[in-house]
Formats: C-alpha cells, sequence, structure tokens
C-alpha cells in the first residue's frame, strides 16, 4: 500500500449513524473499484475501510457508520473532524470488479457495505457495460436509507440495471422491498450460476450469503467480498 497525506474536503451526516468523508489526496492515486484504504490512526492503529468513489474521481469519498461515542467508527469520525489533514494507505483488497468479465453482475450490500458496491456500480456506468446489473442493498429500516434517487440514477444509465432496496422493517410509507437483502434477489433470479456476485457487509451474513448463494446456483470462485479472506 502507498501512504497518502490527504486534506479534508468535507464531513457530512447521511444519517444519524452514517457520516460521508471526502478527502483530496495530495498526489496521484491509483485503485481499482472495489478496493479499500487503511485510514490511519497512528502508527500502529490503521483501521480499514471500502473506498465509495469510483477510480477516476478526484475526491476520495468513505461512507461510515458510527452507532456509539467513542466506538471504533466514532474515533475516525472526530479525528476527521479535528484535522485538517488525515494520512491514508492504500490501495488493499482482492474483491475488485473484474473488468475482463463479461457474465452478468449482481451487486449486494448490507448497511455502509453500501461503499463498496457504490464504487463498483460508478465504474460500471463509466464504463458503460453492457451486461445486466441487479443492485440489492439492505437495511434496517427506512430511516437508515440514504442516496436512495442518486444510486436510482446511476443504474438508470446502465443497459440494464436495476436497484432494489430492501427493508427489514418498513414503515407504511416504506415502498420498496421487504425482508432480508437476500430474500427478494433469490425470488428473482432462478439460478445464480451465470453470474458474478460481489458482496460486502458484515462478515458473519457475507459468510452465510457465500453459503447460501451455493445452494442456489451460486459460483464460489465468482463470488467476490473481501470478507471471504478472513472467515
Amino acid at each position: 500500500m502507498n501512504t497518502i497525506s490527504c486534506q479534508v474536503q468535507s464531513l457530512t451526516p447521511l444519517t444519524d449513524n452514517v457520516f460521508q468523508v471526502l478527502l483530496k489526496p495530495e498526489q496521484n492515486v491509483s485503485f481499482a473499484a472495489g478496493q479499500y484504504l487503511n485510514f490511519v490512526m497512528s502508527s500502529d492503529d490503521k483501521r480499514p475501510f471500502s473506498i465509495a468513489s469510483s477510480p477516476d474521481c478526484e475526491l476520495i469519498e468513505l461512507q461510515i457508520g458510527a452507532f456509539a461515542a467513542d466506538s471504533w467508527a466514532m474515533q475516525v469520525i472526530d479525528h476527521v473532524r479535528n484535522n485538517k489533514n488525515v494520512t491514508i494507505e492504500m490501495p488493499g483488497g482482492h474483491a475488485q470488479l473484474r473488468t475482463e468479465s463479461l457474465r452478468p453482475i449482481i451487486l449486494l450490500a448490507g448497511g455502509t457495505g453500501f461503499s463498496y458496491i457504490k464504487s463498483i456500480l460508478s465504474d460500471l456506468v463509466k464504463r458503460k457495460v453492457q451486461q445486466p446489473v441487479l443492485v440489492y442493498w439492505g437495511l434496517r429500516d427506512p430511516s437508515a436509507c440514504y442516496q436512495l434517487d442518486e444510486t436510482q440514477a446511476m443504474v438508470e444509465q446502465l443497459a440494464h440495471g436495476q436497484f432494489m432496496p430492501v427493508v427489514e422493517t418498513p414503515n407504511d410509507n416504506w415502498q420498496g422491498r421487504v425482508g432480508k437483502v437476500h430474500e427478494p434477489l433469490l425470488h428473482d433470479v432462478i439460478s445464480l450460476e451465470p453470474y458474478d456476485i460481489y458482496m460486502a457487509g458484515r462478515f458473519d451474513m457475507v459468510g452465510f450469503l457465500r453459503s447460501e448463494f451455493i445452494e442456489h446456483g451460486g459460483i464460489k470462485e465468482h463470488m467476490y467480498a473481501d470478507a471471504f479472506a478472513f472467515i
């Protein structure tokens, strides 16, 4: 990984618990859609976050879920809030977009795992891919949703794209899909055998979904997630 100093451009709450961080690197950076960076708190404290922006963006976007004061993630938010310049290391990970593949694509995320699939989705749009792209994003309830309109607009630029936000606990105003994020997918797709599947979320969720998807025809070698290196 390369060590890079960045200027903090903005820190914006997307929900009560999710923050968007925009960083301007002080040198050219190179990464593939779907890779991650390490946020350097100190020489022996480096914290990984998926990069939400596409490789050709001027700014590096992070989406950080911080659900408790002084939590692992909130400490990073406080560091960003209190410093004009921060240090990152990048790129990391092996779950990047396979640009040579012409297989149809499924992008699936839970919560702020969305940052991983947002980077890939943005890159697919810029590449003007022609294969089908199905995007499933699972969230706890409607209050946890953010950037839905922006994501729908990106998907509509694809030749064959569909976006399915899914909430576990809907309210009366929710018009989207309901359940756990994989349930509508397995309802919509008869067999997962033809697909490249990119996943992000809690490690236990990703491990469970890998097993579920294999039972529904998914090919292990065509499933990608950074979690696979740890489970």
